[in-house]
């Protein structure tokens, strides 16, 4: 079913623990590690990584933390990992063929696994609700992807680069870009010139607020109330996330494997995306600060000639990155609110057995490996019960000691740990601004 698995080397050896059996090799190039406890509870937690970008080759990550790791080996569960054949970049094609053989190749050289639980996080938290989606699992448990599709996804950072190049920096690349290099720099300048005067941050408030780009990311503060404070942090996200997939290798990497540019902003209105928009007052703030009228910019950006997207290009990126809403099993989401990733993400992806959950802290899967492992309690909860529990999420992660609850804010300089409080709010997510 899964093709034809050649398997180059299996290893059995423990490691750091005596009761802790561990399976390196490939599968038709693709490097995998399986860890199963001695007591093992019949469980096969399937993790799918985030996206690496060229030249950053890490061991095969278990978990999105190591602390969560930790915990569910002692616990029982089995954890299995793939790097994929191709791990760099828009990953998913290689993920949908190499995850479902490695559980294959689980249940047949180890043991036919009572649960599996397909998991990831950032991009592989929507490799997960694909997987789902696709083939037969029990459950999935997906933290902070973009569940509303790459084609959103892409089209949303469409949109911040041409309000970038449109307003601040007319020299950008958007599509085709020829120098990744020359081109994130140009970004990264414009930006810090945009935070120099009072209409610059405007135009960056607008750009981020069109596209769903959170005003919020320092992870243990809470969310600014200034215009200057929240145009800064909103910044932090243009200069880290977006550098790379809206004006560098991250959007070169899509490009090149759609065969194409699979975005577009021919007909959209962005006075309309403005009203849509969670962060409209804070615009209209920036400008009224700054002396300017929003209404001279948005009819610049009425004005200004439009991107076509490739049919095909469209067609390779829907297949290879967006959800049909047709889960096969019960679905967990675990988001931040202030996720540049965009908390109204989740809120397209819903349906009577998905649980959306949120926890009120900024940046991208800025949760902790206690309410990682929480959201996982509520989802096997789930699958084994046949409802959704009705629990004090808080408390559950609570539970869990201080070492669970670490979380490293990698925006500051030097990067900042602290111990945090579980942070489950209740939310509902708005409408995403692009249609």
């Amino acid at each position: 079913m899964f093709g034809k698995l050649m398997l180059a080397m299996s290893l059995l050896m423990p490691v750091e623990a005596a009761d802790l059996t561990v399976h390196t090799g490939q599968i038709d190039g693709a490097e995998y590690r399986v860890e199963v406890p001695s007591r093992w509870n019949g469980t096969l937690l399937l993790y799918s990584h985030g996206t690496y970008p060229a030249g950053y080759n890490p061991q095969v990550e278990m978990a999105s933390r190591p602390a969560a790791r930790d915990e569910l080996l002692a616990r029982g569960y089995a954890l299995a990992a793939s790097r994929y054949r191709v791990p760099h970049g828009h990953a998913i094609p290689d993920a949908l063929r190499d995850q479902p053989a490695l559980v294959s190749w689980f249940s047949r050289e180890v043991a036919r696994p009572r649960r599996v639980i397909a998991w990831g996080s950032s991009l592989g938290g929507l490799t997960s609700v694909l997987l789902g989606e696709r083939s037969r699992f029990d459950g999935v448990l997906s933290l902070c992807g973009a569940l509303g599709g790459a084609v959103l996804r892409s089209n949303q950072l469409l949109d911040l680069g041409f309000v970038f190049r449109t307003l601040l920096e007319p020299s950008l690349e958007l599509s085709r870009i020829s120098d990744v290099a020359a081109n994130e720099q140009r970004a990264v300048g414009a930006i810090d010139a945009a935070l120099g005067s009072g209409l610059g941050r405007a135009r960056l408030a607008l750009a981020n607020a069109v596209a769903g780009i959170p005003a919020w990311s320092r992870v243990h503060e809470p969310r600014p109330t200034s215009v200057v404070d929240a145009v800064t942090q909103a910044a932090v996200h243009d200069r880290t996330l977006a550098r790379s997939l809206a004006w560098g290798s991250g959007r070169v990497d899509v490009e090149t494997r759609a065969g194409g540019n699979p975005s577009w902003n021919t007909g959209v209105d962005y006075r309309v995306l403005l009203e849509r928009s969670a962060q409209k007052e804070l615009v209209m703030a920036a400008y009224r600060e700054a002396g300017a009228s929003v209404k001279d910019d948005l009819a610049a950006l009425g004005s200004a000639p439009r991107i076509a997207a490739d049919a095909a290009a469209v067609r390779w990126l829907h297949s290879f990155g967006d959800p049909t809403g047709r889960a096969q099993s019960p679905v967990v989401t675990l988001h931040a609110l202030g996720d540049p990733t965009s908390v109204e993400h989740s809120g397209a992806y819903s349906g009577r057995d998905v649980r959306q959950l949120f926890v009120n802290r900024a940046g991208h899967c800025m949760h902790t490996a206690a309410e990682e492992l929480t959201a996982l309690r509520v989802l096997e909860d789930r699958i084994s019960f046949g409802r959704w529990p009705v629990a004090d999420l808080n408390a559950w992660a609570g539970q869990h000691g201080p070492e669970m609850r670490v979380l490293q804010d990698w925006t500051t300089t030097p990067p900042r740990a602290e111990t945090v409080a579980p942070g489950f709010v209740t939310h509902h997510p708005g409408r995403f601004p692009r249609p």
